[in-house]
């Protein structure tokens, strides 16, 4: 009889950004749908009638546009908000499915799972059907003793109909795994990119099966300690656990954009300035982070016959999250903007950071923005009322600026602001 044990479920979100929109859009559904990048520029998700039309992804929408009542072809503009708050919620029923879920991407999580195969099979099937119930998402997931074959039975579990989206791994019968990973390219398998495809075709190794029997010391010397436990994942050796906590900024933060209309003025790039490091400091009390430099930029296109792309890179005097602060310190690339120059984005970078309170601050570098808390005092008024609640200076809005991404297909955001909720009539 075989014994519970501890394997790694994958769940993932069928088409996630479309079916986000489906869920308070009925008319959406079996009909084929985009979803566009910033400013409305690119397919970043398509629904599976868009991609059995043979639209790639990331297709210009302009290419699409005219043909689009042709096809019955429907676009939205990317709603941020209510993807993150379904995302959240998807996680959060997770959370009560297992004690232990690492959010992986916005759409989807690993999941520590424990039991038989045939029992966790069943436990896949639970969770599916709850995700679909209660939130009106599809979803597949897949079972297997580690994070490598998980990925890799969840994609089983998308394109094998008879499955009915789940697949537990060391529930497929020998022959038929057997049979896929020798069909199935190398270039399928998690963290496999192109360039290490080409290599890996140069010795040999083609299909998965192939690079699950190469010998792993020798693929450590050939490439690198990741392939090696790429190796060992798919013979079925846990090697990359499960990680407790979600992963936090380290480094560098950067918020930037590009503009829906070109800045050419010194006062609109002030507002701009404004905008993002006031943004950036959103995000570095979020993850309990100070910085200590920071670096503001611009730039033209590409194609732009005046070319420019002035910086300016500022060392405070201590670190700090303070949005007035920040903002101080990004405007130093204000004398470096030309006026009647079409700069087409700019961004704020913060660097040299540390965990808030990790090094003492003499009264003397003490600011008193700091010290009454602003940067936290604006958060919660955003998160309470809207984003465009409250501002500093130039960045404190009431509607949003003529330079601001463009997002003119943006469906409700439904879950997160009063005035936007969904009337249902019976």
């Amino acid at each position: 009889m075989t014994k519970p044990r501890d394997y790694i479920a994958l769940v993932d979100v069928n088409a996630f950004y479309v079916s986000a929109e489906r869920v308070f859009d009925p008319k959406l559904r079996n009909r084929p749908v985009v979803v566009l990048s910033n400013n409305d520029g690119c397919c970043v998700a398509l629904s599976p009638e868009a991609k059995a039309l043979g639209i790639p992804l990331g297709e210009p929408w302009f290419k699409l546009a005219a043909q689009a009542p042709q096809y019955g072809l429907v676009a939205r503009s990317s709603n941020y908000e209510l993807y993150g708050d379904m995302s959240a919620r998807v996680m959060r029923l997770l959370n009560q499915c297992s004690a232990w879920v690492e959010v992986y991407s916005i759409d989807e999580a690993f999941v520590g799972v424990r039991g038989t195969p045939q029992q966790l099979k069943a436990w896949g099937h639970q969770v599916k059907e709850r995700i679909w119930q209660e939130l009106g998402l599809p979803v597949c997931v897949g079972i297997a003793p580690t994070k490598t074959l998980a990925k890799l039975a969840n994609k089983t579990a998308k394109k094998i109909p008879v499955l009915a989206g789940v697949c537990c791994w060391e529930a497929v019968p020998v022959q038929r795994r057997e049979a896929l990973l020798a069909s199935l390219p190398v270039i399928e398998v998690w963290g496999i990119a192109v360039r290490l495809t080409k290599r890996l075709y140069a010795m040999g190794i083609e299909s998965i099966a192939q690079l699950r029997d190469a010998d792993p010391a020798a693929m450590r010397k050939r490439f690198s300690i990741v392939v090696m436990r790429t190796v060992l994942e798919l013979r079925g050796t846990p090697c990359i656990p499960l990680e407790e906590e979600p992963a936090e900024i380290k480094d560098q933060l950067i918020f930037s954009r590009s503009f829906s209309e070109k800045i050419t003025t010194v006062a609109e790039m002030e507002q701009v300035l404004g905008v993002y490091a006031q943004r950036a400091s959103a995000r570095l009390h979020k993850h309990d982070r100070q910085a200590k430099v920071v670096t503001a930029w611009a730039m033209t296109s590409h194609y732009s016959p005046d070319q420019h792309g002035p910086s300016a890179t500022v060392t405070l005097p201590a670190p700090t999250a303070d949005p007035v602060l920040l903002t101080r310190a990004a405007k130093a690339l204000l004398p470096r903007i030309h006026e009647g120059v079409r700069y087409a984005r700019a961004g704020i970078v913060v660097t040299d950071l540390y965990k808030t309170g990790h090094q003492p601050v003499f009264d003397l570098f003490t600011d008193r923005h700091e010290e009454r808390q602003i940067g936290p005092l604006i958060e919660s008024v955003r998160q309470k009322i809207n984003g465009a609640a409250i501002g500093l200076g130039r960045a404190g809005l009431k509607a949003g600026p003529q330079w601001q991404m463009r997002r003119e297909m943006m469906s409700p955001r439904y879950t997160t602001h009063w005035d936007e909720l969904p009337l249902v009539k019976a």
